[in-house]
């Protein structure tokens, strides 16, 4: 048997492997055009509209309430200070004593007090006497010249009637120097202006006091009402309209966070805070058996209920998107992203506002693939 040349076996293996290698590469175009022309035919169908699922539109009353911080503060709270200088005699009140209105806290000496009304009283009496004597010589001359005309000059009676006058007045100005020393006298009795408790005390018996310098650098007592306090709360811009006087609010503090307290609403500062934004709104509480203490921090609960017109939505209605806050509304089976406001938010629901009425249909479940325009099919 003859054998092939060692040149023509390389060049019949080149061969097959350039015919090998075509029919393979044949295959592959064959089955990625397959696939083109597969995908191309699947482009060309054209989509039904999106099937959507609607609700009417509806108002109705959404009961929802905000959380915020407040402080409690006293009712009244004022500090006491000394009006005349002079020295502590007797204290008769003390840190956490519950006193009434007018009340003797303190009794306070000052010696030269008893001599300046010694001394006003005197002059006080001698003006009476002068007083009373120009006032009867005044009556003599003037009947004399009554019973005996001419015997008494024009002059004369003018005379003692300007004598009598001045007399008067002088008698005046005598009791008022008297009454003011004596009202001097009195305030050495220092009362309680109202009821409440001793929450600070700054002097001790014999301790110099005075209206000014040294003995008036802190309040002889600060008196507190306590069985009554305010609950101060700052109530943010966008809730003060939800907010009214006489409204009742609930709240807790850390002291007794088993315990719930409430209070109604009586004042509104009727102005935003510029720095917080949020308006000044007090609360009165009502303190009787005194377990609550002004300075506590209190959560207070607010409730915010709606009106009865409000238009509810759930919250899954509602698209926010870059360009705004929209829902979609079916009209003439497109849809139509109508733009809305947000208002309040309570149990999946959200109170809106915008162009829309009672009745509109609108999507359920509404999101970004349901495009402004686009033809829908309501379920």
């Amino acid at each position: 048997m003859n054998r092939l040349p060692k040149k023509t076996w390389s060049s019949l293996l080149a061969a097959g492997s350039i015919i090998l290698f075509s029919s393979l590469s044949g295959c592959q175009s064959s089955e990625g055009k397959e696939e083109r022309e597969k995908k191309a035919e699947e482009a060309k169908v054209v989509e039904g509209p999106a099937s959507v699922e609607t609700f009417a539109l509806q108002r109705g009353k959404l009961a929802s309430a905000l959380r915020i911080p407040g402080e409690l503060v006293a009712y009244r709270d004022v500090d006491i200070y000394a009006r005349v200088t002079g020295y502590i005699k007797q204290l008769n009140a003390d840190v956490g004593s519950e006193v009434k209105q007018g009340q003797l806290l303190a009794q306070a000496e000052a010696p030269e007090l008893n001599a300046q009304l010694a001394s006003a009283e005197s002059k006080l009496k001698a003006q009476e006497a002068l007083s009373i004597a120009s006032r009867a010589n005044y009556a003599r001359v003037a009947e004399a010249a009554k019973n005996l005309p001419g015997a008494v000059s024009k002059n004369d009676i003018d005379q003692a009637l300007a004598r009598q006058n001045a007399d008067l007045a002088q008698l005046a100005a005598a009791k008022s120097a008297y009454r003011e020393v004596a009202d001097l006298r009195q305030y050495l009795q220092i009362r309680a202006p109202f009821d409440g408790i001793i929450s600070a005390r700054n002097a001790s018996t014999g301790a110099y006091i005075g209206p000014a310098g040294k003995g008036s650098e802190f309040p002889l007592f600060v008196l507190t009402e306590q069985r009554r306090l305010r609950l101060v709360i700052s109530v943010p811009e966008a809730y003060t309209g939800y907010v009214n006087t006489n409204d009742r609010v609930s709240f807790n503090v850390r002291a007794f966070p088993d315990r719930n307290f409430s209070g109604q609403v009586k004042r509104e500062a009727g102005a935003l805070d510029k720095k917080l934004r949020s308006e000044r709104v007090e609360v009165d509480v009502m303190n009787n058996d005194r377990k609550l203490l002004p300075g506590m921090v209190a959560e207070v609960n607010v409730p915010l209920p709606t009106s009865n017109n409000a238009l509810i939505v759930p919250k899954s209605a509602i698209i926010n998107s870059t360009t705004g806050v929209f829902v979609i509304r079916i009209n003439q089976q497109k849809a139509e992203w109508v733009p809305i406001k947000r208002g309040l938010e309570a149990d999946e629901k959200v109170e809106i506002f915008g162009p829309l009425k009672e009745g509109d249909k609108l999507v359920a479940e509404a999101t970004e693939e349901i495009r402004d325009g686009s033809p829908v099919s309501v379920r």
